[in-house]
């Protein structure tokens, strides 16, 4: 069994105060989630993070990089079943490797066929909006308020 890395991007605007979740379409699962994908062949993660930025939302700007990207890890044996034919039989688990990004004030994301929905959150109402309380911990991790926001 292996291991799959993937990204998550935490778009945040007005210093942090602000936290963009975007609502996948009835074809990727119809829940609230961020900015996230995969990392294609030849990419790093902060290039993934990038690049996912751009195709979910069309923003351009750069990703945190160093101590404050943060790492989540979870095993698809956890997952719900109709999740997991979406990974190759031989994942186990998935890295996680989640950045910031700081959105200018004012920007609205332009959304891809994977989402059909977004909103501002402050953070508490982004934590409890998201599908995964993975997601919500990396959340409060990234914003510096791992026991709470």
């Amino acid at each position: 069994m292996s291991t799959r890395t993937e990204i998550a991007v935490f778009v945040t605007r007005s210093n942090g105060s602000e936290v963009l979740v975007v609502h996948r379409s009835p074809v990727q699962g119809a829940y609230w989630h961020v900015v996230a994908g995969g990392i294609e062949a030849g990419e790093d993660a902060a290039t993934a993070a990038r690049r996912e930025l751009l195709e979910e939302t069309g923003l351009v700007a750069p990703v945190s990089e160093g101590p404050q990207v943060v790492e989540r890890v979870f095993k698809l044996t956890k997952e719900p079943a109709e999740w997991r034919p979406s990974h190759s039989p031989s994942i186990a688990e998935v890295t996680v490797w989640c950045f910031r990004c700081d959105a200018p004030e004012g920007w609205c994301p332009m959304l891809d066929w994977e989402h059909d929905d977004y909103r501002w959150c402050t953070p508490n109402e982004a934590a409890a909006t998201l599908r995964w309380p993975e997601t919500a911990r990396a959340l409060r991790k990234m914003l510096g308020s791992e026991d709470g926001l």
